[in-house]
């Protein structure tokens, strides 16, 4: 049996559409959500075991794990893509939004890592660690101080695992700027959003695939970064 792909967070917008890929290409994928929208039963429906995990409780990461191992002897990958996108301006408790955001995005991350690492050595193939950061590292976020940190804090870790877990594992970082807009984007900020790439364009979930793609059939890139910008940091 193929080992499957975790992919955290994957209910809605990237995540979702990393799964779906996989189920096309007949991957097996494990995801795991925190509200269950429709298209979860349709995941379910398409082979993907569908975890329902809150990473905000202390036993979430202990309970997935003990999970993961009640169904599977090895895993393929570990695509961490939770994320929540909370900012200053939303969340006046300044210091619950930083834990939160260093929890989901840094913490929850360092100890998959570490747990699951048994589950990725199983294999006998070179296995993969893929964390989704943010252009934002690179540049740091006046509106989003406490996501940017968290963000980078992921970015950091990337280097740190894959020294720790080569060669068997190769960890690496994927940075976007825009890929989608969300439904409730106004035109307004749409067109100001658009002007900040060099490229100009909603490039689509697409290239996120792609990015985890190249790293997946790669034999040597690892703790590295790939961004997904637009040429953004040239503007």
């Amino acid at each position: 049996m193929t080992a499957p792909i975790l992919i955290t967070g994957a209910g809605q917008r990237i995540g979702l559409a990393i799964a779906q890929h996989f189920v096309a290409t007949g991957q097996p994928v494990v995801i795991t959500y925190r509200t269950r929208h429709s298209v979860i039963d349709e995941l379910e429906q398409s082979g993907v075991h569908c975890i329902n995990v809150d990473f905000d409780n202390a036993q979430a990461v202990e309970q997935l794990q003990y999970t993961l191992r009640a169904h599977y002897g090895s895993l393929r990958a570990v695509i961490h893509n939770a994320s929540s996108w909370d900012c200053e301006a939303n969340n006046p408790d300044f210091d619950s939004l930083f834990d939160n955001m260093m929890r989901v995005h840094a913490k929850v991350p360092y100890q998959l890592n570490l747990a699951l690492a048994d589950l990725l050595l199983a294999s006998p193939l070179t296995t993969d660690i893929i964390h989704l950061t943010d252009y934002v590292v690179e540049t740091g976020s006046p509106k989003h101080i406490a996501y940017a940190a968290s963000k980078a804090a992921l970015d950091n870790l990337t280097r740190s695992f894959a020294t720790k877990f080569a060669p068997k594992i190769k960890v690496n970082s994927i940075a976007p700027s825009l890929i989608i807009f969300n439904q409730h984007d106004t035109p307004e900020y749409k067109e100001k959003t658009l002007q900040k790439s060099l490229m100009g364009i909603e490039p689509g979930c697409k290239e996120i695939i792609n990015s985890v793609e190249l790293l997946l059939n790669s034999d040597y890139i690892t703790g590295r970064t790939i961004p997904v910008d637009g040429g953004r940091h040239l503007k």
